[in-house]
Parts: C-alpha cells; structure tokens; sequence
C-alpha cells in the first residue's frame, strides 16, 4: 500500500495529531455510540464482561441477491448489571430469543443489537438472531458475483477488518475468540467450504434442488479469521503429496487460467518450511485456497481458506517469473498468519501491524529458503515493497508502526507500505541484531504460550527479549513508536591509496530527529577491469550521530562504498560524492544484482529530492537498461524509467524533450524486445508500450493487433490486447472506439467488463470524462464497486492533463461531500485516484488550500489529500531540477 512550503508544515502536525487515535479509556461510556463502528473502549469493556464464546451459524443461500442466517451464540457475562451489544449490520431481523426468551421489539439501529440486561444473567447465556441481508457487492461481507461468463453466482466472504457483522450476529472483535459451527444450505451444484471439512452433505428436506451442509464447530478464532464460501467453484485437489490434504478452487469460466500444480507445489513447500521453523504443526487439519472476483485486497488469510484475488492470480498466458513469484511469496504470507495471526492473534487493531509485519517478512524468509527463488526473493522485497517504504516514511503523513487506532473505522488508516514492509524491515534487522537463532527461539517461544489466545506488543518482543538476554526498550521506542527515516553515509579520506579514516554519519530530518542503533554491512568495491567487485565487506553496529570504523584504515581506497550491502538495515545509504559519480557511470558493472539494485535506487532518490536530473537519469537508464541480464532488476530499472516519462507527461506533455525521450525510450525497447527471449521479452515490451504515444509506435501497436505485424516470440493474451486498445483510445486513434466494441464481443468474461471500462475512460474527450465522474460520483449506482474503482484510476493519464484540470476544481470540491456519504472502502480508491495533481505551482496551491479549508476530513482522505500536495511539490521541484528546457 516522502519539502514543503511553510504552511503545509502545519497541515502536516494537523493531521498526525488528528490520526495519531487516543488510549483506550478505562472507563466504559454508558451506551455504545450510535454509529457504525466499533471504539477500543467499548470492545474492552465487552470483552471484560464476555467470555468463552461459540456460535452456531446456519445460512441459507439461494444465489439471489439476499440470504437468511440464524445466528445461535452462547457466552459466558461476568455480570447482567448493563446492557449488552451484538454487532449486526444493516439486517431485516426476525426473530430475536435471548435465553428462552423472544424479544418482540428487538433493540436494533442497523449496526448493532442491543441486549437488555433484564434479559440476560450473570453466568452462559444463549442468543439467536434470526435474519435476511442482501449480499454485499463491494468485497466485504459475503460478496456476491455473478460470472458474465455463464450467468453462475459466487460467493466468498472477507471479514477484515470488522466486517463479520455484514453475514453474522457476533462479538465483532479480535480478542473474542469463538468456535464456529456452520450448517448450510445451497443449490445442489454448489460447494461450500468453510475453516472446517464438512461432515456431512445431503439433500435439503422439502427444499428441492438445495443440498444441506453440515460442518463441525472449528477451533477458537477470532471473528476476521473464520469465512464462508459458497458457489459453483472447479475444484482441484491434493490429498497426497504433502502432509496436510490441500484444495484450490476458481470459477468455471476461469478455470483454465489456472495451474494448481503450480499452486500445490508452492503451499506444499511453504507448509514442510513452517512446521519445520515455528516447531508447532499446522493446527487446521487441510488448507484450502480460493481465487475469487471483485477481491479487495491481495490475499486474506482466512484459516484453512485463504482467499486470493482473481486480478492478480489468474494468467490468460504462461505466467512470467515475475508473476510465479508474487504467487509463492504471497501464499507464504497467508500461511505465515496461519500461525502468527490466527493461532496467536493481536488483541486489537493497533497490532495489525505486527501481524502484517511479521507475515511479510516470514513470507520472504520462507519463498527464500523453501521455493525456487532463493536468489531473487529478497531482491524483490527491497524493490516491490522496502522501497516503497522509504517513500512513504519521508512523506508529511508518516507515521511510527505501532499506533493507536481508536476504533474500527480507524483499522486500516496506517495499513501502508509502512505496516507491511518498514515493520518487516525492523524484524529483518532485530533478527540480524539478536542473530537468527536467537530470533526463532524467541518466536517459537511465544507463539507457544499465546497459542489460541491473544496477545500485544510487549508479549512478543518480551519473548525475543527473553530468548537474547538484552533489554529491548530502547530499540522499540526507537524503531516502533518513532517515525521517519535515517540517512547514513560513509566519511572517509585516503592517502597514498589507503583508507586514512573512515566513519559512518547518521542523520535525521528535523521533524523526526530520533537516531537508532542498527547493524550493517558496509562493502567497500573496486574497478577491476570492465567489472566493479566487492573487495571487502565489514559488519557494523552502529548507533549515535558518528561511528568510527577503525578496523578499515589502511584497506585500499574504495571507487565505491555502499554503507547497507546485502540489506541489511532499513536505511536511507546515501553515497558520498565519490561512490555517487562511479555509481552513475558503472552501474551496469556491478556484479552483486541486490547491490546493483540499491545502488539504482540510490539515483531514483536523487531525483526524487532534485538532486540527479530527472533528464540525466534517464540518460543512465538508456545507456545501461539494455545491458542488465538480471530479470527482477530489469523490471525495477524499466519501472523507473516509466515512472520517469510520467512525470515528464505531467510536467509538460507537449514539450519537444518529453516527445523526444519517449521516442527514445520507444526505440531502445522496441529493439530490446525483438532480440530479447520469453520473460525478458515480455519486460521489453510493456516498456515500449508505456512509452509509446509517436505516430510510428500507435500504427505499429493497431498493425500487431490486426496481425499485420508480428513480434516473433510474442503472444499476444487477452489483457495484453485490452492495454494496447487502451493505448490507442488514450490517443484517440480514429479506430480506437470501434475496436472496443469488437474486442468487447470477443471477450464476455468480467475482466474483459473492466477492460471495456479502463479503455473508454482512458479517451481524451470531455464528454467522457464527464459522463464517468458522474458515475463515481454517485454513491447510489448501481454498477458494481470494481468498474468503478476500474473508472477512478484510468480516467486520467499522465498526457491529459488538460483534461484533468478541467474537472480538478469541481473533484476537490466533492471531496469533503464524498468524504462523508461515502465508505471507506470507496473513498481508499478515490482519494488515491481521483484527487488532482498536475505539476504546476497553481496545482500546489490549489492542494494546500483545499487541505487547509476541509480540516475535517476522514484520516485516510485527509491524509492522500496531503500526500498528493507534497508529492505535487516534489514533482514541482524535479521540473526546476531539469537540465533541458521543457518550454
């Protein structure tokens, strides 16, 4: 899932003091706010009074737009001297018994029930909630899809973070835990799948056509840990090759994109590694996974169903290397949480973060050590998810990783590229720190004591405190109740060939001046012919404003030093002036494609702080990207080039460098792309295609369509099409608009549906742009949630900008009115996309004032809404940076 004018400083400390949450009050309110979310306060003091909780589901699903459920929950309460509230939301409720007892008026504001104390007693108490719903159609709850395809109904459940309420009545909080037992009924040709295996499966009495399954009562789970899936899903099934029975499912019309021998090797391996380094088997009995439409997120690690989206998991063509590992590292997530979430789960929302943290780390320690990418799997955590890190922790909305969240609408304000991969970085460095066996005793050491319980903060760093004999106070206030990012850089002076003196500088930015102990590497490099080589590498802790390093006077004097080899710590390495010349002129001639990778990423940052020219980076990446042989670090050198030409568009789309560049970048990957084999090839041309905009690339792009023209090697898949008639529409090609239409009747699937809509939204004509804000700008269409937010982000490429301009006002002035009729759900996808930045100090301007007039906003709209000021400004300053003339 970071300078700025004087005024957004203050915008700035608004907002973090306005989402920073406030600690759970010991004292409970006397009634429960109305409104749709649940606060700290209140779920403490519920949890404090219930106890010990089982519930017996039992649902029936037709396929049509609304089920029933019946909902029998028993509990133990302390006491019956207060009321007491069941979470369920927006239900027709029929029938409520509370003890033997109907209530004929039941309590209910559409959010939650309310128990009269008179009703229950100290002591078990039994509660059933009769009650029809309609299906949910934006991801949460239990979703419903039905296939364009052939008309067949899915249906899948998704519960995090507090949305079990949408299909049950429940405690909907994470330190209630309760067993589930579920009994369903459904059309004879569906499958049901739950955290547990059916018992039993027979005809419905009296209902024909329906069968009835019958599942038994799971193991304790939090509420946003156990599902319920639903439909006519293909079914594939390995009861053999590994220790547990495994399952994977998919929709019918999807099945052939599908390899579930590709699947079962992955989980097969990630299961054999986990028993083997946790010391605690795998406690669910099988492991199923589901890939389901319209998924909000990635992935969600449901126990024993882990749930999978369909954009990102099915492949119209062979997948590239790229793609299989994405698929490895993420079921080493989920399943990582199997243990470390779902057998040990946070007592509330505000260790979501440690949960996501240790997944993502354990995920890629695992794909590392267990799967076929042993050598790219940490290159690609550095890439895909540290970097984004370093990003988001220099932005004015940073945060620490471990905050308050005050209630469940505030879950998911920091569920960022910090949460995941800042906290995954810190475990990488106190594993590093403590030593790796030292970090997995302590591990194993907590996840059995707190199995099947919850637990906090201070109970798992208390362990790996435990296991390493040290006190770690400091290092968690330092790395995770403190935000922002360090910058470390190596000072050193040579004579007569050789280190005189060398030391390491830490720095802070003012705002967030803590410095913190980590351990490095520091590697020291030289020229050696047409390669540059690691010629020394040396472990450091260090700590404080300066560390000398004495064990290095007298090496010989590096060409390069890069302060964080191999990784290490989580760490802004900014080259001295020495490394940063040999770094841009020999990159391509660094053996070690990790470093290699940093030492690009050290350039990006340059120019991200205006540093390096935008235009002469892109001079470095078209004298380099041609030679670099390594497949993950192509794609990362092509994604930046990318992101690169898109601000150029923004900046000044009609400028004749802007044209010129991206002819050049068009003409080195179209020649890439003809010599290039399979992945690489694939690579090379989705960078010709994002490039692409001259009069030659737009006939070349309709001719491969039409077969006219042919790339021997290349095959054409159906999403690789829909991008390339998305391209042409973006320019109004003459005959863009009529190949929709044909591609559209060729391809009936939902993701040929999205295509159709990220094709038309992408054409610059006003009408259309009008047309498609009034369909995202009213709350109440009828079109599914996935078009829409397929509209939000496709609407408006980099090149339109005057388009974008046109409505820009109008969108910032919905902003606060979307803010508030809007879910958060529309308004993550909104904000991110739909908020105007267009590169120009008017822009700027026209950003900080609407920060500053709608101080009120929602913390997540509030701060994409700061976000898109300061990276407004830093897009400002690139364009002042630039060397050539953009007039």
């Amino acid at each position: 899932m970071k300078l700025f004018v004087p005024h957004a400083i203050a915008l700035a400390v608004s907002v973090l003091a306005a989402t920073s949450g406030i600690a759970a009050d010991n004292t409970a309110p006397t009634a429960r706010a109305e409104n749709p979310y649940l606060s700290q306060t209140d779920a403490a003091a519920r949890s404090a009074r219930v106890s010990n909780v089982a519930y017996v589901l039992d649902f029936t699903l037709s396929g049509k737009e609304s089920f029933s459920n019946t909902t029998t929950v028993a509990f133990d309460l302390k006491d019956n001297a207060q009321p007491l509230t069941i979470d369920l939301n927006k239900a027709t409720v029929k029938r409520l018994v509370v003890n033997g007892k109907a209530v004929s008026a039941p309590q209910y504001n559409n959010w939650f029930i309310t128990l009269a104390a008179a009703d229950l007693r100290a002591g078990r108490n039994t509660v059933t909630v009769e009650f029809e719903r309609l299906h949910s159609t934006n991801g949460e709850g239990l979703h419903r899809m039905v296939d364009p395809v052939d008309g067949r109904v899915y249906t899948y459940s998704h519960f995090e973070p507090a949305a079990a309420h949408q299909m049950f009545a429940l405690f909907d909080q994470p330190d209630l835990k309760a067993t589930y037992q579920v009994n369903v009924t459904a059309p004879a040709d569906w499958t049901v799948v739950s955290t547990t295996r059916e018992s039993k499966v027979e005809d419905a009495a009296g209902q024909a056509g329906m069968k009835r399954w019958t599942f038994p009562a799971s193991k304790i789970l939090s509420p946003y840990n156990f599902s319920l899936h639903a439909g006519p899903y293909k079914v594939w099934e390995d009861t053999k090759s590994a220790k547990y029975p495994m399952r994977l499912f998919a929709r019918q019309s999807v099945a052939d994109q599908v390899d579930p021998a590709m699947w079962f090797e992955y989980t097969k391996q990630g299961l054999a590694w986990f028993d083997d380094y946790f010391g605690i088997p795998y406690q669910y009995g099988k492991y199923d996974q589901l890939i389901v439409p319209d998924f909000l997120y990635g992935a969600m690690e449901n126990a024993a169903a882990i749930t999978f989206a369909e954009h990102s998991f099915l492949y119209k063509n062979k997948p590239t290397g790229a793609q299989k590992h994405d698929l490895a590292s993420v079921i080493m997530h989920e399943m990582a949480h199997q243990w470390f979430g779902d057998l040990v789960t946070m007592e509330w929302w505000n260790g979501l973060w440690l949960n996501e943290s240790f997944a993502s780390f354990m995920g890629t320690l695992a794909t590392a050590e267990a799967t076929e990418f042993k050598d790219s799997a940490w290159q690609y955590f550095y890439s895909e998810g540290k970097s984004a890190a370093y990003v988001m922790d220099q932005r004015v909305t940073t945060h620490p990783i471990e905050t308050p969240v005050p209630s469940t609408a505030n879950a998911f304000d920091n569920i960022d590229a910090i949460t995941y991969s800042k906290g995954a970085s810190t475990l990488k460095q106190l594993r590093h720190l403590l030593g790796e066996e030292t970090f997995r005793k302590g591990v194993h050491n907590y996840l059995v004591k707190y199995q099947w319980k919850n637990a906090k903060l201070d109970d798992f760093i208390g362990s790996l405190a435990a296991a390493a004999g040290r006190d770690l106070g400091q290092w968690t206030q330092d790395w995770l109740y403190q935000p922002g990012v360090n910058t470390i850089t190596a000072n050193y002076s040579c004579k007569a060939g050789k280190i005189d003196a060398f030391s390491l500088q830490q720095s802070a930015v003012a705002q967030f001046p803590t410095l913190r102990e980590q351990r490095v590497q520091l590697a020291l490099m030289q020229k050696q012919g047409k390669r540059l080589n690691v010629a020394k590498v040396l472990p450091v802790t260090y700590k404080g404003a300066v560390t000398e390093v004495p064990e290095l006077k007298g090496a010989a004097c590096p060409d390069l030093v890069y302060p964080n080899y191999q990784d290490w710590g989580f760490v802004k390495a900014k080259l001295d002036k020495r490394s940063f010349a040999t770094a841009r002129k020999d990159v391509s001639k660094v053996e070690d494609k990790l470093l290699r990778t940093m030492l690009w990423h050290s350039m990006w940052d340059n120019v991200r702080d205006g540093a390096l020219p935008l235009n002469e980076f892109l001079d470095t990446v078209l004298i380099n990207a041609p030679l670099e042989k390594d497949y993950v670090l192509l794609g990362d050198v092509l994604g930046k080039s990318g992101q690169a030409l898109r601000y150029l568009r923004t900046m000044a789309p009609q400028a004749a460098y802007t044209g010129s560049v991206a002819g050049r970048i068009e003409k080195m990957a179209w020649a890439q792309a003809k010599v290039a084999k399979g992945d690489f090839q694939r690579r090379w041309f989705g960078a010709y295609l994002g490039a692409a905009g001259s009069q030659e690339s737009l006939a070349r792009i309709a001719a491969l369509l039409d077969g006219r023209e042919k790339l021997p090697g290349l095959t054409l898949s159906q999403d690789l099409r829909w991008s390339m008639i998305a391209i042409l529409n973006g320019k109004a090609v003459p005959d863009a608009e009529a190949r929709i239409a044909a591609e559209q009747a060729r391809d009936k699937s939902d993701s040929g549906e999205l295509a159709v809509v990220a094709a038309q939204a992408a054409r610059p004509d006003p009408k259309v742009k009008q047309e498609w804000l009034a369909k995202i700008g009213d709350t109440q269409t009828k079109l599914p949630f996935s078009r829409i937010r397929t509209a939000m982000f496709s609407l408006y490429p980099a090149s339109q900008v005057a388009l974008n301009e046109q409505s820009a006002a109008a969108r910032l002035a919905q902003l606060p009115v979307l803010d508030k009729s809007a879910g958060p759900v529309f308004m993550r996808d909104y904000a991110g996309a739909m908020i105007p930045a267009t590169c120009s100090a008017a822009s700027v301007q026209r950003l900080a004032d609407a920060a500053a007039a709608n101080p009120g906003l929602n913390a997540g709209t509030r701060r994409a809404l700061l976000v898109a000021h300061q990276e407004d400004q830093r897009c400002v300053a690139m364009r002042a940076a630039l060397t050539v003339k953009l007039d």
